[in-house]
């Protein structure tokens, strides 16, 4: 067993999976403390580095590319405070810190775990239902549905349309751009009704405007990761032409245009009825305009956001 225990943390590795539980000090982000402790099994390890300073130094857990739904959902934008897989080390404890880099190195190199991206997620994400109160709004998941729940400060856009509810089915993406204090934020559920149409957040029922505590809003990377553990994952697709590849049903070549002409079709297939989607946005401006929902001025700008999206 390789251990090591700091103020913000501590990992432990036994071989298998690399155990990080965060610290309990008032020092430690809220969102570390919530995500509470991960379980990275090695397999899911790109590499380790251990990066020394004048005063402290830190370690560095890198993972395959598409093996954890929270990166996937954060898109290395998390703060590095918040980052579960940053550890500050003290300078006295370098040497401890060494050895835990070591020691994942060389189990590695032991297990041939290799560095392509992963088909699959290999970690599951924070467990359901979670819950997160932001400044726009309340955002719940239980697994199979988002609720947002807005608070009175929210757009009166927003909470005209009252509760959304948007079934996990039909999401397509989520995005999420963390509130760092200088500037907003946003969680958006892209559907495939909204794929082409996205006005600004503050606007958006499909979105949180993230303008308020940035410590609190960042826990909605929780909710973001919770969604996204449970889309498919982004290689699915690249995916089944590898293995179709690999048992020998088509050549390098008839891979290559099969994959171009799937992309073709990803591309195509959603403008055939994205026609549709702006005419049922429209209508429904149109009668949040006439029930004096929005004011001449808002319904121009909010008409004008929509077309540009299509």
């Amino acid at each position: 067993m390789a251990e090591i225990i700091q103020r913000d943390g501590a990992w432990a590795f036994d071989g298998t999976t690399v155990r990080i539980t965060p610290g309990l000090h008032r020092s430690v982000p809220l969102f570390r403390q919530t995500y509470g402790e991960i379980a990275v099994p090695l397999e899911a390890v790109a590499g380790i580095v251990y990066e020394p300073e004048r005063k402290r130094g830190r370690l560095r857990l890198r993972l395959r590319e598409g093996a954890d739904p929270l990166l996937q959902a954060t898109g290395g934008r998390l703060p590095d405070r918040a980052d579960p897989y940053r550890l500050v080390v003290d300078m006295d404890a370098s040497g401890v810190a060494q050895y835990v880099a070591e020691e994942i190195r060389h189990a590695l190199l032991l297990d041939q775990v290799p560095k392509e991206p992963a088909r699959a997620y290999l970690l599951p994400g924070p467990p359901v239902p979670v819950s997160v109160r932001s400044s726009d709004g309340t955002v719940s998941f239980d697994g199979t549905q988002v609720r947002i729940d807005w608070a009175d400060s929210a757009d009166r856009v927003k909470r005209a349309t009252g509760p959304r509810v948007i079934d996990v089915g039909d999401l397509v993406q989520v995005e999420w751009l963390p509130n760092t204090g200088h500037e907003d934020g946003l969680l958006r559920f892209v559907t495939r009704e909204t794929v082409f149409a996205k006005p600004p957040p503050e606007k958006d029922p499909y979105a949180l405007d993230l303008w308020g505590s940035a410590r609190r809003d960042l826990l909605t990377a929780l909710v973001a990761t919770a969604v996204t553990a449970r889309l498919p994952h982004p290689s699915g697709r690249t995916g089944e032409g590898r293995d179709r590849h690999a048992d020998g049903c088509r050549d390098g070549r008839q891979d290559r245009l099969q994959d171009r002409s799937a992309r073709t079709a990803v591309t195509l297939s959603p403008r055939s009825d994205h026609h549709d989607v702006l005419l049922r946005r429209l209508r429904e401006l149109g009668q949040l305009h006439r029930d004096g929902v929005l004011t001449d001025e808002e319904f121009a700008r909010t008409k004008a956001v929509v077309l540009r999206g299509f």
